[in-house]
């Protein structure tokens, strides 16, 4: 594989671009690995990095019933942040952002990075004290870059807000992390690809889990599309999928729901909004940035019924839509180029799994609601240590499918910026 430099893109531009390597391989199966990985979406390919980097693992599969980044590695609205309040998420989110910061250098792959600061818009006094409480918790436990802004701040940072007076939810100020930003969720899928890939890592693509093997309280393989694969450990990354391979396992209940979550972009824009605004007050949630191309990339809340579709609908068109428009209404009479949805694997604390299952060699990456782009890194450093060492990180320790029987709450869907509402 050849390594991306400044030297390597010159030199191949001056060719046609006539010498790059293929970016990762496309092997047949292998008998029996190791550890195979189900879902190559980012998590799944961020743990089988890490698996090969971090534990010195060579022999690990990442099995992918699609392409790679098909599913919601490649259908969300990319924002990176780790404004979390609840002991456990706090640390989690900031070791991912952490990684983040370096993940173009660890990957030698331009993930587009942009820390471009994310803006929880305040809408009344409370909201101020709800931010100050989170915020101050931050900065006391190691994430230094939590401000509150006042209106004349953030009308100076961002003026095209509607500011005015007789808005229904007036704003008053906002509460901002300004190493929070966005990343290209493409290249992120592709960097880990090529990067797992290097390290030994066979991904198969297009190769769909349908059934699996077990003996003696063990998974021992995988039935899918491209023949039977064995394993000595396996690990379900899934997303919205979960649900479905649980039953596979043989298993009936998982503390999961799987819903839709619409993804919207406009035409391509002069360049207008240079951060990622949030707002969630009055039982509405919304969220907008603009992307390199200029796009205006935004979404709300999800669709309240249950479903596997990857396709929107028009009542949620319609309230995102609304809340652009009241929080920007310079947007008025710009054009919705297309919308699409993912489909979100819903704990019933809004927190993840991480964690082993009642099955001595299956372990499950689930419950990641809207956290799942930002967690990515983490995820899969967590989930690898994981299955490396078969016990959890002191970090993910509540990560798992008891909790709830022990009385833990990790209440913290952490979707927008009134702790009342959203975490």
């Amino acid at each position: 594989m050849t390594r991306f430099s400044a030297w390597s893109v010159f030199r191949n531009g001056l060719k046609g671009q006539s010498g790059w390597d293929r970016q990762w391989r496309d092997p047949q199966p292998k008998s029996e690995y190791d550890v195979v990985i189900v879902g190559g979406g980012l998590h799944g390919l961020a743990t089988a990095y890490y698996l090969a980097k971090n534990h010195g693992q060579n022999n690990i599969a990442v099995v992918e019933k699609g392409w790679l980044g098909g599913g919601n590695g490649g259908r969300n609205t990319t924002i990176v942040r780790s404004n979390y309040f609840m002991p456990g998420n706090r640390q989690f989110y900031e070791h991912s952002l952490k990684l983040w910061e370096d993940l173009s250098h660890d990957l030698n792959y331009n993930v587009m990075f942009s820390q471009r600061s994310h803006i929880s818009l305040l809408h009344s006094p409370a909201a101020f004290d709800g931010a100050a409480r989170r915020y101050n918790t931050m900065r006391l436990t190691g994430t230094p870059d939590a401000e509150i802004w006042d209106l004349n701040t953030l009308k100076a940072n961002v003026p095209h807000l509607n500011y005015s007076a007789d808005a229904r939810f007036p704003i008053l100020g906002a509460a901002v992390q300004k190493r929070a930003g966005t990343a290209r969720h493409d290249a992120v899928a592709w960097g880990y690809a090529r990067a797992a890939d290097a390290l030994g890592v066979d991904i198969l693509q297009n190769c769909e889990v349908t059934g699996t093997t077990r003996d003696n309280g063990s998974i021992t393989g995988l039935e899918t599309s491209r023949g039977q694969i064995n394993a000595k450990k396996v690990g379900f990354a899934v997303a919205g999928n979960t649900t479905r391979l649980w039953q596979m396992a043989g298993f009936s209940t998982l503390p999961i729901e799987s819903h839709k979550l619409q993804a919207f972009v406009s035409e391509p824009l002069k360049p207008l909004l240079d951060q990622v605004v949030v707002f969630g007050v009055g039982g509405a949630h919304f969220y907008i940035s603009q992307s390199d191309k200029g796009g205006m990339v935004f979404g709300g809340d999800l669709d309240w019924y249950k479903s596997y579709a990857q396709r929107g609908n028009l009542p949620i068109v319609q309230d995102v839509s609304e809340c652009a428009v009241s929080i920007l209404p310079c947007l008025g009479r710009v054009r919705l180029l297309r919308h699409w949805s993912g489909v979100m694997d819903m704990s019933m604390d809004g927190s993840p799994f991480i964690c082993k299952t009642p099955l001595s060699n299956l372990y499950l990456n689930a419950g990641w609601n809207y956290g799942g782009f930002k967690a990515s890194p983490a995820s899969g450093w967590y989930f690898a240590d994981l299955i490396d060492n078969d016990r959890p990180h002191s970090v993910i320790s509540n990560f798992t499918l008891d909790r709830f029987e022990r009385g833990i709450n990790i209440d913290e869907r952490g979707a927008g910026p009134d702790p009342k509402l959203h975490g």
